[in-house]
């Protein structure tokens, strides 16, 4: 990384802590009462969308329609399962060199925020004891246009009050990757993303970029 940054917007979920499981469970819940097939497969394609968003995913291997109101209603649900089981989150769910990736930012100068579609990030920065290590967060309760839509991370930047041509994004999610190009800001790729020819920079994951440090 030759260009010099003066921020790093970090996406929450498979990036800072990892909620896969979380997620996953959930959704298998309301696909299980709905008698929609549902499995790890499907979940991946959930990566970075919205709620609604993936709710749609969900639904297409539903045998009949829902209306508007009961798709409200199962994103309320399947969000209600969700809740519940991040409650039992702890340390034990940040990914490995996030934090140390995280303090080699802070001290080489650069601001660092959240970016994150979920509606649930204040709660699982407090369930893991990372509420107070960023400048600044944005998540779902800020935008109206989840990624890959560039809201979410054009709103961090603002908050952070740098420009975003200035920022770097680490995204796990292609739909996150699209989103920060489309923010006009340098993407690394962790995880199922970095394989993503669209990044900028791809690792397959944060302890590995400390390593080749």
């Amino acid at each position: 990384m030759t260009k010099k940054y003066k921020a790093v917007i970090f996406d929450l979920d498979g990036v800072i802590v990892s909620t896969d499981e979380c997620h996953y469970e959930a959704w298998k819940m309301l696909a299980d009462e709905e008698g929609i097939y549902f499995d790890r497969e499907i979940n991946q394609r959930l990566r970075g969308v919205s709620r609604m968003e993936s709710l749609e995913i969900v639904l297409e291997r539903a045998t009949k329609e829902y209306t508007e109101a009961e798709k409200l209603e199962m994103a309320t649900r399947k969000n209600g399962y969700y809740v519940e089981k991040i409650k039992s989150l702890d340390k034990t769910a940040i990914l490995a060199g996030a934090l140390e990736f995280v303090s080699l930012a802070k001290n080489a100068g650069l601001k660092v925020a959240i970016g994150s579609s979920s509606k649930n990030t204040m709660a699982i920065l407090k369930q893991t004891g990372c509420e107070t290590l960023f400048d600044a967060i944005a998540d779902g309760n800020d935008i109206k246009n989840s990624k890959p839509a560039p809201d979410v991370f054009l709103v961090a930047a603002e908050k952070l009050q740098i420009a975003p041509t200035d920022c770097m994004v680490v995204e796990d999610a292609e739909a996150g990757v699209d989103a920060a190009l489309a923010a006009g800001m340098d993407v690394l790729a962790v995880g199922f993303a970095s394989a993503y020819a669209k990044a900028t920079y791809r690792a397959k994951s944060l302890d590995e970029v400390l390593v080749k440090k």
